[in-house]
């Protein structure tokens, strides 16, 4: 008779462990928790909004919402639950034609849910704003936008709060005669950079994202796009945040960058050169990991008796 269950009756019965198990969505799918899961860990990321034409402003980051290091979600084991992964807000069309006319809004990126018992969603990304007129401020997301470059407007707010933050304002300060650039979008660790009145990467930048060890080494998520200039080509783009926002269009054609996928990082923003309109950049896409936890969930060492009258019975107990 084996020793290591106590030695008190019958051949070894060991104990069932679970590995870790991560799973992540790139795209839309279903979370199948294994026979032994009870709880999860969780990143959901949205899609990132799209940056916004002429003088346009970045788009905010995807909202960011993670429970990784801190307290389990509760699930039930061997259940299936439906996983929505948040495309990236397209950028903004621009006519081409000279003059506010040619600009317009990106969309919003969509939102990531993922539907156990209490569900779990994060906001899209707010869009750039667009043009060069007053009106033309970020849209609100769970990154706020940036705001347009030519005259002082605000940038998107960081709705519903937790999730990310705001874009950053456009100064409507030129950094010489009548040139300008866009304010950056927010991304989960920092608002947008305003738009000032130099020549840098870290004038309308994105705001950086947050990193995240849920697949067991450390990843940015959720930066915001970089603002866009206007009416000439300057010697910097405004850098998209850390995380996978995409450059703003500042140096030339093309110059500006779409948000990196499966980051929900925001669009770069479209720039008015001279004499035309350019269009904003994509956001990224979304993301949503899951991880089950390791762990034994069934240590049952020692054989019950009524397990013992089976097995003797059948002629299949062995010692």
């Amino acid at each position: 008779m084996a020793n290591s269950n106590g030695g008190i009756v019958g051949v070894d019965n060991p104990p069932v462990e679970q590995p870790a198990i991560i799973t992540t969505f790139n795209s839309s799918g279903t979370l199948a928790t294994s026979p032994y899961t009870t709880a999860i860990e969780y990143l959901v990321v949205a899609g990132g909004g799209g940056g916004g034409s002429r003088f346009g402003g970045g788009g905010g980051a995807g909202g960011y919402k993670t429970n990784f290091g801190g307290s389990p979600t509760p699930v039930s084991a061997a259940s299936s639950y439906p996983v929505t992964v948040g495309g990236g807000g397209a950028g903004a069309v621009a006519s081409g034609s000279s003059g506010t006319g040619g600009a317009g809004y990106g969309t919003k990126g969509s939102n990531s849910v993922l539907s156990v018992p209490s569900s779990i969603t994060s906001e899209g990304g707010g869009a750039g704003g667009a043009g060069d007129s007053e009106s033309m401020s970020g849209v609100t997301g769970g990154s706020g936008g940036g705001g347009a470059g030519r005259f002082a407007t605000t940038g998107g707010l960081a709705s519903p709060t937790g999730q990310g933050n705001n874009g950053g304002n456009a100064s409507g300060t030129p950094l010489t005669g009548d040139n300008y650039r866009g304010a950056g979008g927010g991304g989960a660790g920092a608002a947008g950079s305003a738009s000032t009145g130099t020549d840098n990467t870290a004038n309308g930048a994105g705001g950086v994202g947050l990193a995240n060890s849920i697949t067991g080494s450390p990843v940015f998520y959720a930066g915001g796009g970089g603002g866009a200039a206007g009416a000439y080509p300057q010697s910097t783009n405004s850098a998209g945040g850390n995380g996978g926002g995409g450059d703003g269009q500042c140096t030339g054609v093309p110059a500006g960058q779409n948000g990196t996928a499966n980051t929900g990082g925001g669009g770069g923003g479209g720039a008015y050169l001279a004499p035309s309109n350019y269009a904003g950049k994509t956001g990224g896409s979304g993301v949503v990991i899951v991880k089950e936890p390791e762990g034994p969930y069934l240590a049952s060492g020692v054989w019950d008796m009524n397990a013992l009258y089976d097995n003797v019975k059948a002629g299949t107990w062995t010692t």
